[in-house]
């Protein structure tokens, strides 16, 4: 335990020291966001995959392949999905597009040139809405990095829970985007080696994949209900339908498709894809597969969420359980930091109308980062939920208000004011009112219908472009 809290503090040292290298970078709020766009293929790709990645991608999804069984595997298919979409289609489009028109923020992109009828009203209802569904997420974040800095270091959960805030706050604060992109790289790296080491030891500890097949296996009464799940055709299909949503959820999600505003050039989307699609297999593929040893491994486990916590004490030796410890902490911090950034870019460079230079700006953005924060640590401590269920909603909820509008501006060209508004809007109210009536989480209901009526709205109000964009 002394090697894994040792290992754990350096780790925390060493990205306080990236956080305050970073803020010597930032000499406006364009470098504070976006890094002068100048973020190249490799970094792009870590840090918008750990961005992406939250503590859903390994605590989350170990924990549902430990409750669900084999119809976890619907999870892999749904989730590259969505890294696809947004490297090969999403990415080189947003970052040529967003140059042209100069927009800092994914809100001022969708809001148009000033002058635009839509532009107030877009950026202040997209700010509501980051605000809105980042605070849940980055709790979500908090949360997690409080259950695993209080099982390592035995203290309270509360406490814990500021702790590793306090961490994420503080490079955040110091680096801005080049913090967030250069810790988020680090994290990435270290998330891929978890999910590479950890799976192929707990295979290893179960005795091979023979026994890790018959007991998946023995997971049904029927075919459909071994591979989904449930009682009927209908409600399987359901079931994978709804998951996919999750990868239609990628583009309209600000805290990732910054970072492909902020690539360098078009080789840098190229290098960047092929780095994050194969980065998505290894993560995904390997916390599903640890998820199904842990049910043979430690079937009395209570919460599934804390299966990858555990089996990184019982396989490894005391500093590689560090690393690991590490890794999970990572995908908690990479996904925080980056929404944190877009909180704070948000509600000042947004809100103001989009004047990246004024003096006070950057001053206020880190005041944001420290208000979202505040009230993150407040939802985490008082109002904890599972992490799977709260950062599914806030997903949702960005997914259907953003990435339809986002979409088909990319391809098709403009959207007329009035419809702008129409489609941002019912994506989100949608969303919110649709949670409150279902409670499983990839209900196709609650994932396709607002992304579908938003879509629809925003094709209806469309301008064809004349000419290929």
């Amino acid at each position: 335990m002394n090697a894994i809290v040792t290992t754990l503090i350096a780790y925390q040292v060493l990205l306080l020291g990236i956080g305050w290298w970073a803020s010597r970078r930032n000499q406006d709020c364009e470098d504070y966001y976006l890094g002068g766009r100048q973020l190249g293929g490799v970094v792009a790709a870590l840090s918008a995959s750990a961005s992406s990645s939250s503590a859903w991608s390994l605590l989350g999804v170990s924990g549902a392949a430990f409750a669900w069984g084999l119809p976890a595997i619907w999870l892999i298919p749904a989730t590259l999905s969505g890294f696809i979409i947004n490297w090969c289609w999403i990415a080189p489009r947003l970052r040529r597009q967003s140059r042209e028109s100069g927009a800092v923020t994914l809100t001022e992109f969708l809001a148009g040139p000033r002058g635009d009828p839509a532009r107030k009203p877009i950026l202040w209802l997209g700010s509501i809405v980051i605000l809105f569904s980042f605070s849940f997420y980055v709790a979500s974040q908090f949360q997690a990095a409080g259950t695993t800095f209080a099982a390592v270091l035995e203290i309270p959960q509360s406490v814990a829970i500021l702790v590793g805030a306090g961490v994420v706050l503080a490079y955040v604060w110091l680096g801005g985007f080049w913090a967030a992109s250069l810790t988020d790289s680090l994290q990435g790296l270290l998330m891929a080696l978890c999910a590479l080491v950890l799976p192929i030891l707990a295979v290893s500890a179960i005795g091979g994949i023979d026994p890790l097949l018959a007991a998946l296996a023995s997971g049904g009464t029927s075919e459909s209900g071994l591979w989904t799940g449930q009682a009927s055709a209908a409600a399987a299909i359901g079931f994978v339908v709804g998951l996919f949503g999750i990868g239609l959820g990628y583009p309209g999600q600000p805290h990732v498709v910054n970072r492909f505003m902020a690539a360098e050039d078009e080789a840098a989307i190229r290098r960047g894809r092929v780095v994050a699609i194969a980065w998505a297999v290894v993560i995904y593929c390997g916390m599903v597969l640890l998820g199904w040893c842990g049910r043979i491994l430690l079937e009395s486990l209570g919460d599934g969420e804390q299966l990858l916590f555990v089996l990184a004490g019982l396989l490894l030796p005391g500093v590689l359980a560090g690393v690991m410890v590490s890794a999970i902490l990572s995908a908690i911090m990479s996904t925080a930091d980056s929404q944190l950034l877009v909180a704070a870019s948000s509600a000042s460079h947004d809100l103001s109308d989009g004047h990246p230079n004024e003096p006070e700006s950057l001053r206020r953005a880190r005041w944001v980062v420290i208000g979202v924060g505040a009230l993150a640590i407040a939802l985490a401590v008082f109002f904890p939920e599972k992490i799977f269920t709260r950062v599914l909603f806030a997903w949702q909820a960005l997914a259907a208000s953003f990435g339809p509008l986002l979409m088909v501006t990319l391809w098709r060209g403009p959207v007329l004011p009035a419809w702008r508004v129409a489609a941002l809007c019912t994506g989100f109210v949608l969303t919110v009112a649709l949670s409150w009536t279902t409670e499983t989480p990839g209900d196709w209901l609650e994932r396709y219908l607002p992304m579908t009526l938003a879509l629809a709205l925003a094709w209806l109000g469309s301008r064809p472009q004349t000419q290929d964009s």
